[in-house]
């Protein structure tokens, strides 16, 4: 083999070993969880879904769909929103991911709701919100979503008046 072929050959290893699982013959293959720790949840008609965070709006209701949001870790929570439903300006400690599953919703970024800066975002869509960015949701019709995230959980609102924790007295 020539050295040109033999570099070629190499690089072409490095390539695809980079772009394919890589494997140590030293180490054994993961095994698959047993089938009982496997959740499945067959369509929006099976989620279990209660009432929404205090934290939240009233009108909406939410399903936990994994981890725990007093916890660490990835947390997974789809929420049920009527036409109309808005979540004021707020923040999050963490990155928000957020899948619209069916619907329309609207999101928009700053510290108030500005309907006509909003993006439409519809069902299949995606919008993600970077930790600390201040944004607000609006539900065009009535939708669910799926809203990822690391937890704790955490929400804060640009104005303390639109928190329904602590209601304006």
């Amino acid at each position: 083999m020539n050295i040109r072929a033999l570099l070629c050959s190499a690089a072409a290893s490095v390539v695809l070993g980079a772009a394919g699982p890589m494997t140590n013959p030293s180490q054994p293959a993961p095994t698959a969880a047993p089938m009982a720790d496997m959740q499945v949840v067959n369509g929006l008609a099976a989620v279990k879904w209660g009432p929404a965070h205090p934290a939240l709006p009233p009108g909406a209701q939410t399903a936990l769909m994994a981890g725990d949001p007093a916890g660490t870790g990835f947390v997974s929570i789809r929420a049920k929103m009527p036409a109309g439903y808005k979540v004021p300006p707020h923040f999050h400690p963490t990155d928000e991911h957020v899948t619209v599953l069916s619907g329309t919703m609207a999101f928009g970024m700053g510290d108030m709701i500005d309907a006509k800066s909003a993006k439409t975002v519809n069902r299949g869509g995606y919008f993600a919100a970077p930790a600390n960015m201040h944004h607000y949701a609006m539900a065009k019709t009535a939708a669910v979503i799926q809203i990822d995230f690391m937890g704790p959980f955490g929400i804060t609102y640009v104005n303390p008046g639109d928190d329904p924790r602590h209601p304006e007295k």
